[in-house]
């Protein structure tokens, strides 16, 4: 038993020495180190295919106002900068400083105003003096400092243009460089996070500079955002670094609302497009109003539910119906919020109503629910139902709710509402009869996209309000998970084709959606419409009560109008007018930063429709 036990451990200790022979040993700097080092050339390194070169700044003006390395960071060109502080001992530094003042003032008192650097004494003379004065009385400490600037690229020539890009910047900027020639790898490792200021390069870079002077090589001076839990946005057209930005996070953000606005093919389609692929991933409840119909492909390859109205449409929302979730959790009054909502609606197909007409179709409308055994008494909503052998009370289902066809009838029968009958007879007997229909869906899904794009163009601001509304009421339904809802061409709604109601539940949702974890993001290219009514002044409020604001390639006469009523500045009405496809202006925040939309390849086909194309192709093979 014995020898068999040990013969059953021999086999694996040879088993696990040959395959040890045969892997090697790799340590954690093998990982990291690169294939293979050149450092033949003394005018730059090579390092796995990239080429390496490096700058020392030697020397500054003698006095900086400005931030010396904003330019430079703010350039898209691939380098390192690395600074190094050396804080120097007060008592040996005044000891040298009056021993130099006191030589330097007998030189200058004795008449030697002949000599050519006579100038040059003088100026170190008073420098030196200021520096003391500095460090006694003001208390401040003195510094040695050293920047290095190592630049790479993927080929010699490409290398040497930035090189030669970076000098003329650093010139402009009074800095003063030289390149590390025969000294390219003591720079290189002076640029890595090793904190390694190498001796042989120590004497050119070397400057003194005291405390106060410091501010002016602060680094972090380009804005970024790069919040922990947020989604990948795109990269900083400045500085190529990463955007990440999380709207859903209350602590930074005051609200998780977005504005996007953009000319046409400028981008904002595929941006928002990307924004709910993304938030898909992460199990955000997404409701969006298509009257394009851009997200069809998107909905489908991420398995969402898609609600389509219109004359050939099976599909039937009645907006008459009172839905369970369209107050909270230990609120009353369902029939008083489904009159106001309802007002708003019908402001859209009657035209702008005056206090007296209000009153007469509230009136006709709580005949209407009475009709039906609804009143204001929230228990007239629920009905006894027999479940094994018990009675359960349940809340009334779609076929318990009045149409538009009952509300037309009552209207009929009184003289004064003659005319809201006539305006309503194509919702109940004409083209839009499919209005007048008994609800026949359920909204369960995490990503919905309501289709409206067969209602037409005069008839789309009707759509958007009724799916406006079932969305509100499913982004109350519970306040603990993220949601949000997507209004395209939010205009229709708060424009001047719309009136002050529908525009003010719009408002009220920007404002009030971040107290059930929701986020409303507005999108539009009609920057015009969007501050037509009342003087912008619904626009501006949905402008100023969005965190997030996405601002694509405009044309200069919207980007006039947005300057009224958003913060610009002239410098980034210029960038505005002059953006690409696919890059925009953000404000997050306190943050202004231009960024350039990223996306993977396999993003870029799902949101393009390539995604199913290819998968049907690939059936069709099979």
């Amino acid at each position: 038993m014995k020898n068999k036990i040990r013969n059953i451990f021999n086999k694996r200790y040879i088993k696990e020495n040959k395959d040890n022979f045969f892997e090697g040993i790799i340590e954690e700097k093998d990982k990291i180190s690169p294939a293979y080092v050149n450092l033949q050339n003394p005018k730059f390194i090579e390092i796995d295919n990239l080429y390496y070169g490096g700058l020392i700044v030697v020397d500054y003006y003698r006095e900086q106002t400005d931030i010396i390395l904003k330019t430079l960071l703010e350039t898209n060109i691939n380098m390192n900068i690395s600074i190094f502080y050396e804080k120097q001992d007060q008592f040996k530094t005044i000891k040298d400083l009056t021993y130099h003042i006191g030589n330097v003032g007998v030189e200058l008192r004795e008449n030697n105003q002949n000599r050519e650097d006579i100038d040059i004494a003088a100026f170190t003379y008073n420098d030196a003096k200021y520096i003391r004065k500095e460090i006694q009385v003001n208390n401040e400490d003195i510094y040695y400092l050293y920047i290095y600037i190592s630049i790479y690229a993927d080929d010699v020539k490409e290398l040497e243009y930035y090189l030669n890009k970076i000098e003329g910047i650093s010139q402009s900027k009074g800095l003063q460089t030289r390149r590390a020639n025969f000294r390219q790898e003591e720079l290189f490792l002076s640029c890595l996070p090793i904190m390694e200021n190498n001796y042989s390069i120590k004497d050119a870079a070397r400057r003194n500079v005291l405390t106060s002077g410091l501010l002016a090589t602060y680094p972090f001076l380009s804005s970024t955002i790069f919040d922990q839990d947020g989604i990948f946005i795109g990269t900083n057209i400045y500085n190529n670094s990463l955007v990440f930005i999380d709207r859903y996070n209350n602590s930074k953000y005051k609200n998780a609302n977005i504005c996007i606005f953009g000319t046409s093919g400028a981008g904002k389609s595929f941006y928002t497009k990307l924004l709910i692929l993304r938030y898909k991933l992460l199990g955000v409840k997404q409701y969006i109003i298509d009257p394009e119909r851009e997200y069809n492909y998107l909905c489908e390859c991420l398995e969402g539910f898609q609600i389509k109205i219109g004359p050939n449409s099976k599909t039937y929302i009645n907006v008459l119906e009172i839905r369970k979730e369209s107050i909270e959790d230990g609120e009353s009054g369902y029939l008083a919020t489904k009159i106001g909502k309802l007002i708003g609606f019908f402001n859209l197909i009657f035209g702008n109503l005056n206090e007296e007409e209000k009153a007469i179709i509230e009136e006709k409308l709580i005949e209407t629910y009475k009709n039906k055994n609804i009143t204001f008494d929230d228990k007239s909503l629920y009905k006894e139902i027999k479940e094994k052998e018990k009675i359960k009370k349940k809340f009334k289902g779609p076929e318990d709710m009045p149409i538009l066809e009952d509300l037309y009838n009552i209207l009929d029968k009184d003289l004064r509402t003659q005319k809201f009958k006539i305006k309503l007879i194509p919702f109940v007997k004409g083209s839009m009869k499919f209005f007048n229909n008994i609800s026949n869906i359920k909204i369960d899904n995490e990503l919905i996209v309501a289709d409206i794009y067969d209602l037409g163009e005069e008839n789309l601001k009707y759509g958007m309000y009724l799916f406006t509304e079932i969305f509100w009421d499913k982004i109350k339904e519970n306040r603990n998970e993220k949601k949000a809802i997507y209004l395209d061409e939010i205009w229709r709604l708060i424009g001047v084709t719309s009136n002050k109601e529908v525009a003010s539940f719009i408002y009220k949702i920007f404002k009030t959606i971040r107290k059930y974890g929701g986020s409303g993001v507005a999108i539009t290219q009609d920057i015009s419409d969007i501050f037509s009514l009342d003087g912008g002044t619904y626009g501006k409020s949905i402008l100023n009560n969005s965190s997030i604001k996405t601002f694509f390639a405009l044309e200069e006469e919207n980007i006039k109008i947005l300057s009224e009523f958003a913060n610009l500045s002239e410098k980034e009405k210029i960038e505005i007018k002059s953006l690409k496809r696919g890059e925009c202006l953000m404000f997050v925040g306190d943050n202004h930063i231009l960024t350039k939309i990223e996306c993977s390849k396999l993003e870029k086909q799902i949101l393009e429709g390539e995604y199913i194309n290819e998968k049907s192709n690939i059936s069709d093979r099979k």
